[in-house]
């Protein structure tokens, strides 16, 4: 099971009733952050989330309202006596970036660990999930992230038999060890079946539409997209600016073949985006209008 809490969806400047851009996911005991906008640690703790099991930070880029809470928390995670490391994960600059936001947070009990994402793409794999970082196009150097949890087959006690492999190996196997008893080498696919579907989560916002998106956004659960505007009389404002319009990211959703997807990193002159879905649902039907603390445990089929 993976939890999903889409913490903030403003963009450009917290509003009273939309914290900024902010995404939280929870897995086998772990947590992890995707940017950190002004509010986050307001917003994880209406959620009633914890801070304490956050072991890794990823940033799409680094202008303010995807980065500007971060020097806050790790106070925060500072002043519970925090000793475990963290992991910071970001486009180049990674280190100087947050180098400069820790003038205000200089004296930490825990060691950070940095981690800048190489190429155009790049997979990073942790805490039993594989994350991928791919380049998307924005007016700075922007990544989208892709988190994915693979599944191994079932348990298949006539395969594990007809192979005779002793009774005390079995849940060993089951649970992944390659097991060597100094005649014979044993290996899970030796007691499993084929590979099962596992949970795919993305999430991209700044960006224009881009090839890399609809690739790496290929039969997610669930897709979370910037939809910076909803007005269409906006579209060429989002060219400009290099963003995304709600209808942008329903065809990329659609193309994609997601199970659902929300809408995120609104314009604060956007007060309202639920009038304009009805159109958004005409191209993907499964589209969502975000909105702060909204979450889902996205749970392996059966």
């Amino acid at each position: 099971m993976l939890d999903v809490c889409l913490l903030g969806c403003g963009g450009m400047m917290p509003l009273p009733y939309r914290y900024l851009t902010a995404l939280m996911t929870r897995f086998n005991g772990s947590s992890l952050l995707i940017d950190c906008g002004e509010g986050t640690q307001i917003a994880v703790k209406e959620k009633g989330w914890s801070f304490k099991p956050i072991d890794v930070i990823c940033f799409t880029h680094y202008h303010g309202d995807h980065i500007s809470g971060l020097p806050g928390l790790l106070l925060t995670m500072g002043n519970a006596d925090r000793r475990e490391p963290l992991t910071l994960i970001g486009p180049k600059g990674l280190e100087r970036v947050v180098g400069c936001l820790r003038v205000i947070a200089p004296e930490l009990p825990f060691p950070m660990i940095f981690k800048e994402i190489e190429g155009t793409e790049q997979i990073f794999e942790m805490n039993g999930y594989r994350l991928k970082a791919f380049r998307v196009n924005h007016n700075v150097l922007c990544y989208g992230y892709t988190l994915e949890i693979d599944r191994a087959g079932k348990f298949d006690a006539a395969k594990a038999k007809a192979q005779e492999i002793p009774l005390s190996y079995w849940s060993r196997l089951q649970s992944g060890e390659i097991i060597n008893d100094g005649e014979q080498t044993y290996t899970p696919d030796m007691v499993l079946g084929p590979p099962r579907k596992g949970l795919k989560l993305t999430y991209t916002t700044d960006t224009r539409p881009t090839e890399s998106i609809l690739r790496n956004a290929e039969g997610s659960d669930l897709f979370i997209c910037e939809g910076m505007y909803g007005e269409k009389e906006k579209a060429a404002k989002a060219v400009e600016y290099k963003h995304m319009t709600f209808y942008e990211a329903a065809e990329i959703a659609r193309e994609a073949h997601v199970r659902e997807m929300w809408l995120t990193h609104y314009s604060p002159s956007l007060t309202h985006p639920e009038p304009y879905m009805s159109e958004v649902r005409k191209i993907f039907p499964e589209a969502k209008a975000g909105k702060d603390g909204m979450s889902v445990e996205l749970m392996f089929e059966d």
